[in-house]
């Protein structure tokens, strides 16, 4: 037996070859600790596969979930000033911009986009609260004015999926002048009898939930999500009591009449079309008419892509 053959070269062949695992595969479940594969979590769009918790997602995943085939075509937003106020706190306004930026890959906290969701069209604006916590600042507010704007102009229902802190503290009252100019721009759909619809996530807080967050003719949330002005523990400090359990979470709310319904981000899709149908007048979707995908080209492509990272 010839013991360099047969075992050094194997074991140093083995080491030299061996390929570099990824640090990304795999996410902890916040809730229950599970750890879960990021093709199988992706797949059931961020939601926990054991306990159904649901984490956070991007707007434009978020979208490529929602928009048949994942297609959808963003809608322009004007841009306002970039730093109106000159604000610096520890940092300058402008840099922390560039850094959510680069953070996220995104221009700003707000996604706009049109497209259609069970050969429904729509247009749909969703915040993303990895940006800055999903803060409302004025390009948030150019961004609904846009979405209302061109719901109005195509007449298609506006669907909005809001997760925010409250309002951009860098741009002042500037921030805060968004909630009436939203509210107009939901006046606008109203007049145009279009429907609007809010899908509320986790978190909506602050100046999002005292305007457009609230206005929509039907409100729907995903479960366990905080839904709240003040939060539970300003608000427990202030009166000096004890908070009921659940208290501003989305069923908590739904028991008490301020939300219409709180479903899984899994079936949101379905729950969507069904009820932009029934608001727009149009007959019940056909199930199974859409090209199902080629499971086998998006798993090569998927592998190639982790091959290249």
């Amino acid at each position: 037996m010839n013991w360099i053959t047969n075992y050094v070269r194997p074991r140093i062949n083995s080491i030299f070859s061996r390929r570099e695992v990824p640090d990304n595969l795999w996410t902890k479940c916040d809730e229950c600790g599970t750890m879960l594969f990021h093709r199988e979590l992706k797949a059931n769009q961020n939601v926990c596969t054991q306990c159904d918790h649901h984490m956070a997602i991007t707007a434009r995943d978020r979208f490529e979930a929602l928009f048949d085939g994942g297609v959808f075509v963003e809608v322009d937003v004007p841009e306002p000033l970039a730093d109106p106020l000159q604000f610096r706190d520890q940092k300058k306004y402008p840099e922390r911009m560039k850094a959510a930026q680069k953070k996220t890959g995104e221009k700003e906290a707000m996604l706009v986009a049109e497209g259609e969701i069970g050969r429904t069209p729509i247009v749909a604006a969703c915040q993303d609260f990895s940006f800055m916590g999903g803060s409302m600042g004025m390009y948030v507010g150019n961004a609904i004015i846009a979405a209302a704007e061109r719901a109005v102009a195509m007449k298609r229902p506006l669907v909005l999926f809001s997760a925010a802190g409250g309002a951009r503290m860098q741009e002042g009252i500037l921030s805060l002048m968004q909630m009436p100019r939203t509210t107009v721009a939901v006046q606008m759909l109203k007049e145009a009898g279009l429907p609007y619809i809010v899908v509320l996530t986790h978190p909506t807080t602050g100046g999002v939930t005292a305007s457009y967050a609230m206005l929509g003719d039907v409100q729907i949330s995903e479960p366990n999500a905080l839904i709240c002005f003040a939060g539970p523990r300003v608000i427990q400090q202030t009166i000096g009591e004890q908070l009921p359990e659940g208290f501003q979470r989305a069923e908590y709310l739904l028991d008490h009449g301020m939300l219409d319904r709180v479903t899984k981000r899994t079936e949101m899709k379905e729950e969507l079309v069904t009820i932009i149908r029934m608001l727009m007048d149009m007959p019940p979707a056909v199930k199974g008419d859409l090209p199902a995908p080629n499971e086998a080209e998006k798993k090569a492509a998927e592998e190639q892509a982790e091959q290249q990272a």
